[in-house]
């Protein structure tokens, strides 16, 4: 006993165990699964969207703590290099329970995120979102879903209010889709119309998760609208100086602003070495949504 005691610890010493990665997915045909798994798919379904849950935000936070020291993944040759795992587990998840609602509304949008929250894949979303309509083609969300994947993350406007104005024509669609569908074609991009699809995604939602996003993009809008009313301050108090920067307890000594200005999460604003004021990257907020038609200098990454 006393020697294999020794035996063993010698062998753990020069040969030591790899841990086990979780990162990983033995199985990536759907079908495959379904059949496996006999009459509990339900079961595995659930199973292989809490994987997929606790995937995404292990990720999004490891990818958060490297970001300073590392380039983005998703500016890699590789579109998927940052989550390789998430398409996968989506499709798994969806196979194995056709009418998983909330999967094919979340998944969506952790597929359609840019990095570093999410892959930047709005293809795979729409593609997502268009195997549920297969599945139910009555389903009016997934169609509103599919144009706000288009008109958020693709700015393809057009693209998106057809996607609405379909949505709007099937039964029991709220009234406010075809009057969301006529404000996208002629006003897409800018942040009127942007704040009415979010509010309109806000009062769709089915869960607390969905509801909470909504807000916090409403929050960004705002944040938004609250930097464009202090730049214009902040360039003339430069200007006037002759200074390249600042910060906020000069600007408060120089009745510029009357305090230490914050986003609507309450982070304060950060003030940049270029003379720009922009949401700090500890605030829930960041990073805001980029605006094809803004041409606001933004702060380098």
């Amino acid at each position: 006993m006393a020697a294999a005691v020794r035996v063993q610890g010698e062998r753990e010493r020069r040969y030591p165990t790899q841990a086990a990665g979780s990162d990983e997915v033995y199985l990536t045909s759907g079908p495959v699964v379904r059949r496996l798994s006999l009459a509990y798919a339900g079961l595995a379904a659930d199973v292989y969207w809490i994987r997929t849950l606790q995937y995404y935000g292990g990720t999004k936070r490891k990818l958060a703590a490297e970001l300073p020291l590392a380039p983005p993944p998703a500016l890699s040759a590789d579109p998927d290099a940052a989550y390789p795992l998430l398409d996968p587990l989506l499709d798994l998840t969806t196979t194995l329970d056709p009418r998983f609602n909330v999967a094919y509304r979340f998944g969506a949008i952790f597929l359609a995120e840019p990095f570093p929250n999410g892959p930047g894949r709005p293809d795979r979303a729409v593609a997502l979102l268009e195997k549920g309509l297969r599945e139910r083609p009555d389903k009016w969300e997934y169609m509103q879903d599919i144009g706000f994947v288009h008109y958020w993350y693709r700015q393809d406007y057009r693209a998106a209010s057809d996607w609405f104005d379909r949505a709007s024509r099937l039964p029991g669609a709220p009234w406010w889709l075809k009057s969301l569908a006529a404000t996208t074609l002629a006003q897409g991009g800018d942040r009127r119309s942007s704040r009415q699809m979010w509010l309109a995604i806000r009062e769709s939602a089915e869960v607390d998760w969905l509801r909470q996003d909504a807000e916090r993009r409403l929050m960004q809008l705002r944040a938004l609208d609250e930097i464009d009313q202090l730049q214009p301050q902040l360039s003339e108090y430069l200007r006037q100086t002759g200074q390249r920067s600042t910060t906020w307890q000069a600007l408060v000594r120089g009745l510029v602003v009357p305090g230490v200005m914050a986003d609507p999460s309450g982070t304060p604003y950060e003030l940049t070495p270029e003379g720009t004021v922009w949401v700090s990257r500890s605030s829930p907020l960041w990073p805001l949504p980029d605006e094809p038609r803004s041409t606001r200098q933004r702060p380098a990454a």
